[in-house]
């Protein structure tokens, strides 16, 4: 029979492994949240130019350093709160110094690039967005007359703007052939886009567009699928954040369970 003390040691002995375990598995874990984030669309994409710096204790992740304009810390932030392992996120990110003041021209012009960027069906380099005391003229080429409105709608509804001057041509059939055909082609052999940076997109375009910006909306994606719950203000609400999220980038369907009110 074991004596009491053989018994005391042995349980010493176990406990102090498991709390020597446990901090490591927290680092591990820790570490997989930095280099995840790291490998998403939104970071190699969106955020390559920024600042940013990521330290993640026991999945509580703590972001700091510098971006380029306010979309992108929230960009930031929603992608690494949707990553595995992740329990909060300590956004303490800013805007860098020479970024355009609020509610500025040169803010306004960035905010609705941004947002044309977010969206697939948009030609969002090929673009031209100028601004005057909230009026915003576009030019450049759009490759259909179909394009060319859901631009002004996008840009229509994006906070802060209040009148949309479209001046862009449309292509001629010939063209639009071809420039549809590059697209496909793009689409068809981009990088893929991960579901963590869809959802963080989806949300952040919902949050750029005045109608939809004050919805408590929820979003969650698998396999390019996402779907959409939450509470909407009215059926039109409803209606706007499916088709807003449907033309972000990477979606592939959209399934809308929000509750209109």
């Amino acid at each position: 029979m074991k004596s009491p003390m053989y018994r005391f040691a042995l349980i010493a002995t176990v406990a102090s492994t498991f709390l020597i375990n446990v901090p490591l598995f927290a680092s591990g874990t820790d570490d997989r949240i930095e280099s995840a984030a790291k490998e998403t669309y939104v970071f190699k994409t969106y955020l390559q130019d920024d600042n940013i710096k990521m330290q993640s204790k026991d999945g509580l992740v703590t972001l700091t350093g510098t971006v380029s304009e306010a979309s992108h810390k929230s960009l930031a932030g929603e992608t690494v709160a949707g990553l595995p392992g992740v329990k909060r996120v300590d956004n303490r990110l800013v805007e860098k110094d020479g970024a355009p003041a609020a509610k500025s021209d040169a803010w306004l012009i960035t905010k609705v690039k941004t947002t044309l960027l977010f969206h697939s069906n948009v030609n969002a380099i090929g673009t031209e967005v100028l601004a005057e005391n909230g009026t915003i003229t576009l030019r450049g080429e759009a490759t259909s007359v179909a394009q060319k409105d859901l631009t002004t709608e996008h840009v229509m509804d994006v906070e802060g703007v209040i009148k949309v001057n479209n001046e862009m041509t449309v292509a001629n059939a010939a063209i639009k052939t071809d420039k549809s055909a590059v697209t496909n082609k793009a689409d068809t052999m981009g990088e893929a886009i991960d579901d963590t940076s869809i959802t963080a997109l989806v949300k952040v375009a919902l949050l750029n567009h005045r109608s939809t910006s004050a919805l408590k909306t929820t979003v969650n994606t698998k396999e390019g699928v996402v779907t959409l719950g939450g509470n909407a203000t009215s059926a039109a609400a409803k209606d706007l954040a499916g088709k807003f999220a449907r033309d972000v980038r990477g979606v592939k369907e959209v399934i809308n369970n929000m509750s209109a009110s």
